[in-house]
């Protein structure tokens, strides 16, 4: 899961299904937080819209989904002020090649058309009601709802898909921007603070990865060819929802800003079929009767961890051309 991942998008349903509950406090604190900073797009979708359909069953959940409800607003409003911006180079752009036609002032209206496009596309997506598989997508530095246990019981908290270790500052993230991949073959070294200590699960449908083409097709490079990436889409066969096994970390918030929490999703040697489509690592699918020995780690039989990480779910990963 190195490049993307499909949450399971009705996961208050899975709250019901494991006996946990909302943090919906730390819910609430993300999503003031992304409004404030402009980065409203790195909560999914399906996050967003599980809480503004939920109803009002608590004054809590009012108030989350009214702040959701003014996030989009402003999303919107932001969306539709830059497309003015680009609908007015557009326009200068094609006034100037009418005149007196120039490099830059193709460059100019190309630019702004693919912007224009993309803008649209955006806001459409914002605005649309009726979910899609893609609303559910996260990408390194996005959240999502990871379970955990916190005083006893199992909570749902949003979680950025990066892990911050701890000891580190953001200077030092920012030097080491791959954590939000937890290698099996490190966790007794570089992830010896979590393994054993602060395990999570994210619940999937599917994920995608970034492939060389070549090995896809099974072929070495052409003498003059240069390696081309495609990005495929691996689903569970049967379809089925995945419980992947995860290490999180806790930063508390400085200057009045909110704690931080973040995870990183294990992976390991991948099955024959994800090999064969030319991927070498694949996350780990935790049994659901595992659920509980995986959540409430003991640090001094990490063996008993790697069992559990041993005996996986072994769905077969049929794969396509990601969209």
């Amino acid at each position: 899961m190195r490049y993307a991942a499909q949450i399971k998008a009705d996961f208050r349903k899975f709250t019901r299904e494991y006996g946990a509950v909302m943090s919906l406090r730390q819910f609430f604190e993300l999503f003031w937080q992304k409004r404030k900073d402009q980065e409203w797009q790195k909560v999914p979708k399906a996050m967003r819209m599980a809480f503004a359909q939920a109803g009002s069953s608590s004054d809590e959940e009012r108030e989350l989904a009214a702040l959701i409800a003014a996030g989009d607003r402003e999303q919107a409003n932001a969306l539709e002020a830059e497309l003015f911006r680009q609908k007015t180079r557009l326009a200068q752009a094609e006034r100037a090649l009418a005149g007196r036609p120039t490099r830059k002032a193709e460059n100019e209206q190309r630019i702004a058309a693919d912007k224009i496009a993309r803008l649209q596309q955006n806001l459409a997506d914002l605005q649309r009601a009726v979910p899609v598989p893609e609303d559910a997508m996260i990408f390194p530095g996005y959240y999502a709802p990871v379970m955990i246990m916190m005083d006893g019981q199992r909570v749902i908290v949003p979680m950025r898909y990066r892990c911050r270790l701890p000891g580190w500052d953001v200077a030092m993230e920012r030097k080491k921007p791959g954590t939000y991949n937890a290698r099996r073959d490190n966790l007794e070294t570089a992830w010896r603070q979590l393994f054993g200590y602060r395990h999570g699960i994210l619940p999937i449908r599917a994920f995608h990865e970034h492939v060389a083409r070549h090995r896809l097709e099974r072929r070495e490079l052409g003498p003059d060819e240069k390696e081309q990436s495609v990005v495929l889409e691996f689903r569970p066969e049967p379809p089925q929802d995945l419980l992947i096994a995860c290490l999180w970390s806790h930063h508390k918030g400085e200057a009045g800003e909110p704690d931080l929490y973040s995870f990183a999703a294990i992976t390991d040697e991948p099955p024959p079929e994800v090999a064969a489509a030319g991927h070498d690592r694949c996350v780990i699918p935790i049994k659901p009767e595992h659920v509980d020995a995986w959540l409430n780690p003991d640090p001094g039989d990490l063996a008993a961890l790697h069992a559990i990480l041993d005996d996986r779910e072994r769905p077969f990963f049929e794969y396509r051309l990601a969209a």
